[in-house]
């Protein structure tokens, strides 16, 4: 039976592509299947050639073909498509080009055929991040942590840039976000960075899949911190997800993005940071994930560096994310938020900093996988928009209000005492117990004679259990 839903459509495709998988290797398996969901969405004349040949002993050598074809048609893509195919299982790669073929034809799925792609693009790239492991991470952020990135930034127009792009999942979003809120993605620009060529290729093609111009990724991949391609270029917004807690990388004591102190050496977490911060241009702001551990370390001077970002007044907003978000690291994660003008909002912020702990949130899509809802991405970005006095909260009828054990509202005064912390649960506090009309006296006399029933029968039961061990004796 045809697949009827976009769910079961991806199940079905990623089953059929899982065919081809025989001696290649993970990294080959992944540009093969990726690379033949880029041609269909590319190029339909040469798409249609190969479900007219589907059945040929060679299928594959014409998929190479079909792929030459489109590289040598469009110079900005050369080189960056996989040529393998004529080497793989013919019939399992005719059967996957079949399944292909009729992906985005069934009026059932809901979906142009641009989205529906999109979709499934995004589902591979989802499975392979999971069956590669902590290599995954590097090229992809779960879906919902990219969306409370976007949600609490809202960027609808200028300069969009990610200095560490992976498959480019950041862009994506903002597409969706855009698409949503029924505005002209062609008011956004975006510019991204990648230092792994196969990763920057990936973006390359994720961002043709999705119809977004992937002219800001530039001709070539590249490490941030050895050249900024984009330098000079200041940006609207700015959404990354750095490799976490790095120790080895190209560390220049004399670069100027180091404003509030030279990063330590064994750690690149404040190298992303303030890299982030000298791209903003003025009322720019910015989303980062980053390890728990930024947030209150003091080694090799970074309680020092984030002493003086917080006493630029550039940190707008802090949030605790739940464990098991991302399945290539077990290292707890954070989102930093800056804004360049927190007096630029309805509700004036200055010298305060909004933390949200949402540690709680969450479900487990597997033992080792945890996802945010989409009512819980929608309730942080609420209450950042809220704590701004921003209209997209207020046509939500949204108000702002410290919440205990979810978020608060804190002076740059109070985060000094605290030490330069920025960790949202030790602001944010334990949640309120709820009332349930019982006086605090009855409730400690009610549970004390509670306590000691319970151990006078634990004591009973201990008596008993001795009595039967002795007559067995």
């Amino acid at each position: 039976m045809a697949p009827s839903t976009a769910k079961e459509l991806k199940a079905t495709l990623w089953k059929a592509a899982e065919k081809l998988r025989g001696s290649l290797s993970a990294s080959q398996y992944k540009d093969v299947v990726l690379g033949l969901v880029f041609l269909k969405r590319a190029s339909d004349s040469h798409w249609n050639f190969l479900v007219d040949n589907v059945k040929a002993d060679n299928i594959g050598r014409l998929v190479d073909d079909a792929m030459g074809a489109v590289m040598t048609a469009n110079p900005a893509l050369a080189g960056m498509l996989p040529r393998l195919y004529e080497n793989l299982d013919q019939r399992r790669l005719g059967e996957l080009v079949h399944l292909l073929s009729g992906a985005p034809f069934d009026p059932s799925h809901g979906h142009r055929a641009r989205d529906l792609m999109g979709e499934v693009y995004e589902y591979f790239l989802g499975n392979f991040a999971r069956a590669e492991g902590r290599r995954g991470g590097e090229f992809f952020t779960p879906p919902s942590v990219v969306r409370v990135i976007v949600e609490v930034l809202e960027p609808s127009s200028g300069r969009v840039y990610d200095p560490c792009c992976g498959s480019g999942g950041m862009f994506v979003q903002t597409g969706d976000f855009i698409a949503e809120h029924d505005g002209d993605t062609a008011e956004v620009t975006i510019f991204g960075q990648e230092s792994v060529e196969q990763t920057w290729r990936m973006a390359k093609m994720n961002l043709a899949v999705h119809g977004i111009d992937d002219k800001g990724l530039g001709t070539r991949w590249g490490d941030t911190f050895v050249l900024d391609r984009h330098a000079g270029v200041q940006m609207d917004y700015v959404m990354a997800n750095p490799p976490f807690n790095i120790k080895d990388w190209a560390r220049d004591v004399r670069d100027p993005r180091w404003r509030f102190g030279v990063p330590p050496a064994a750690n690149a977490n404040y190298a992303w940071i303030q890299h982030v911060l000298s791209k903003l241009a003025p009322g720019g702001q910015a989303g980062v994930v980053m390890a728990n551990g930024s947030m209150s370390s003091k080694a090799g001077g970074e309680g020092d560096i984030r002493a003086r970002i917080v006493d630029a007044d550039l940190v707008s907003c802090m949030v605790a994310l739940p464990a098991q978000l991302f399945r290539s690291t077990g290292i707890p994660v954070c989102l930093w938020f800056f804004a360049l003008n927190k007096a630029a909002a309805k509700n004036d912020r200055s010298g305060q900093v909004l933390f949200i702990d949402a540690r709680e949130l969450g479900y487990l899509v597997d033992r080792a996988e945890r996802a945010l809802t989409s009512e819980e991405v929608a309730r942080i970005g609420d209450t950042y928009h809220a704590w701004r006095g921003a209209e997209s909260a207020a046509m939500k009828g949204f108000t702002y209000q410290d919440v205990p054990g979810f978020c608060k509202s804190v002076t740059l005064d109070d985060i000094r005492a605290a030490g330069y912390t920025l960790t949202p649960g030790r602001y944010a506090g334990a949640p309120a117990a709820e009332e349930d009309g019982e006086p605090t006296a009855d409730k400690v006399q009610r549970l004390t004679k509670e306590l000691l029933a319970a151990l006078d029968e634990s004591a009973r039961l201990d008596g008993v259990v001795r009595e039967q061990v002795e007559r067995l004796r």
